[in-house]
């Protein structure tokens, strides 16, 4: 077992760094409807770049670098340099650009590469994206707009099959459902609640975070579980627990669990003190805590959240307890329950009445994934941390509609997570 991450202190930037754009696409199953079959990869991040251009009142050629990235971009777009491929979907031919890959972290990390380009003083204006097909994949030696079936027997034996060092752990490690509940696990015997109360928290969680994704635009979801409910005769709350949301682990159900699709994101950066330049509303970026551990950590999500939380508390001196809403990669939603206790979001060993209780919902008093998360928002791997981030500036700007939060949101705190084992806790600061 790990001993607690204890890494070395971050240093301070050497200019602040502001978030002065950001675009993306909805979430989508592009090859199941006739409205987007034969989308590619390069459209789809060209429009998520074009539109956060457009949000900062840029165009091309104010972007001096970029970055791009993708889960999987090899089983993606059938390339190992995305950046390169591009270039011309959004005005880049030419200009310096780099891609990286941290499986479902990539989004979040993302955002701290672009930060330290403009940080270091390098560049001034950096644009930072990604795009993961995780429901489709390219056709060897096709365009990329000739595509193929994603399906669960490839997902495992070409894609989680590839997070692990087979020296360090079995194959597909992280698709196993007994690692699903370990650290949920652990949670419920040191508060010694039953497995009952806990699917009653998560079954709530699900139909709060249902209700946020069906009024988001962008969720891969448009119906209330009430509304699902409905049509076969049912309660949300006898649906939640039916033959239609069956278990699959001792406490996760099928709502629960991360839902796959396709999907764009990008962000642009640049130093506060030119933002205002190009916008009312930067959002400041304070900083990223960073920690990794492989595959043969047992409970790393755990430990890795705890080093990247104490990084960044010790660097800006704020907390959990001083943020108005909180994001967490949940591939499993009960990540939202762990990470925001973790992080002092939520008080220890409480956060689970929360949850019980709505309050943790976008129209509760202390929000989380106000977006709907993974489980039912969508889940385009690489490209989730940019899509939290689309969302985070937004709620900090006051421009989420239907789905702004009730507070007065001043800070958000995100903890990112990939199976490739990379855990980022970052705090955006409205201006």
């Amino acid at each position: 077992m790990a001993k607690k991450i204890k890494n070395k202190a971050l240093k301070p930037l050497s200019r602040s760094v502001s978030i002065i754009g950001v675009g993306a696409t909805p979430y989508m199953y592009t090859m199941d409807n006739p409205d987007t079959e034969g989308l590619s990869d390069l459209e789809m991040f060209g429009a998520a770049a074009i539109e956060a251009m457009k949000d900062a009142g840029i165009t091309a050629k104010d972007v001096e670098f970029y970055y791009s990235t993708c889960a999987m971009p090899a089983l993606q777009g059938g390339y190992i340099t995305p950046n390169a491929q591009y270039s011309s979907w959004f005005g880049m031919k030419g200009k310096a650009s780099a891609h990286h890959s941290e499986a479902c972290c990539s989004g979040y990390i993302a955002l701290e590469q672009a930060v330290m380009a403009v940080a270091s003083g390098t560049y001034d204006i950096v644009l930072s994206g990604g795009c993961d097909m995780s429901w489709s994949l390219a056709t060897p030696r096709k365009p990329s707009y000739m595509r193929r079936q994603f399906d669960n027997d490839l997902y495992i034996s070409e894609g989680l099959d590839k997070l692990y060092s087979k020296d360090y752990a079995a194959p597909s490690l992280g698709a196993n459902p007994l690692v699903c509940d370990s650290w949920l696990d652990s949670y419920v015997k040191e508060n010694k609640l039953t497995a009952d109360k806990i699917d009653d928290v998560l079954c709530q969680l699900s139909i709060d975070c249902r209700r946020a994704a069906a009024l988001n635009p962008r969720a891969l979801n448009d119906k209330t579980y009430a509304e699902e409910a409905a049509e076969v005769g049912m309660t949300d709350q006898e649906y939640i627990r039916s033959q239609y949301n069956p278990k699959f682990t001792r406490y996760l159900r099928v709502s629960n669990f991360e839902l796959r699709c396709d999907g764009a994101a990008a962000l642009i950066v640049c130093p506060t003190e030119m933002a205002y330049k190009y916008t009312d509303h930067p959002i400041e970026v304070l900083g990223t805590g960073h920690a990794t551990l492989n595959g043969m950590i047992g409970n790393l999500e755990k430990y890795a959240t705890s080093g990247a939380y104490e990084q960044i508390k010790e660097l800006t001196g704020l907390t959990g307890a001083d943020m108005d809403i909180f994001y967490a990669n949940d591939f499993f939603n009960s990540s939202q329950l762990l990470a925001a206790e973790e992080c002092e979001y939520l008080p220890k060993g409480e956060g689970w009445k929360y949850m019980l209780e709505s309050r943790t919902a976008f129209d509760g008093d202390r929000p989380i994934n106000t977006n709907g998360g993974r489980c039912q928002y969508g889940h385009a791997h690489g490209t989730s941390g940019l899509h939290d981030i689309f969302e985070a500036v937004k709620q900090l700007r006051g421009e989420m509609g239907r789905t702004q939060v009730k507070v007065d949101p001043q800070y958000a705190m995100l903890r990112g997570f990939g199976g490739g084992q990379n855990v980022t806790v970052q705090i955006l600061n409205k201006l």
